[in-house]
């Protein structure tokens, strides 16, 4: 699969997808104006990665702030990730600043939903 790197704007987080060198990253701020577009190529991504995932992808998330919008798309994502998990090892590494409660549930909430991933909480 050809990986997906995108770089961050002020709108739009780091994205890095890239399964050759296991590296499956998000950070930053996720604020686009469409989020739906801007995730959909993503989320797409995951699904045809399912297909053929590695034995264990670990995906980190270091996001300072995620709108709305952009938090209905993220769990999309992550339902992706969770359907992955029925045959292959799913590590979720969720960052988080300590002061940031907000963040800290935010990934709680995605642990929920996506039962069969693996998360770590990593306070920064």
């Amino acid at each position: 699969m050809e990986p997906i790197i995108l770089q961050p704007t002020d709108d739009t987080p780091e994205v890095i997808l890239n399964p050759e060198e296991k590296i499956f990253r998000i950070e930053r701020v996720s604020v686009p104006e469409d989020a739906f577009e801007f995730y959909q190529p993503i989320i797409q991504w995951i699904k045809e990665y399912g297909k053929n995932p590695l034995p264990e992808t670990v995906f980190e998330f270091n996001l300072e702030y995620v709108n709305t919008a952009s938090n209905k798309q993220l769990m999309q994502l992550m339902l992706a990730l969770d359907e992955i998990a029925q045959n292959a090892t799913v590590i979720v590494k969720w960052f988080y600043e300590s002061i940031d409660e907000d963040m800290l549930e935010l990934g709680k909430r995605y642990q929920k939903i996506a039962k069969r991933i693996n998360f770590e909480f990593i306070e920064i």
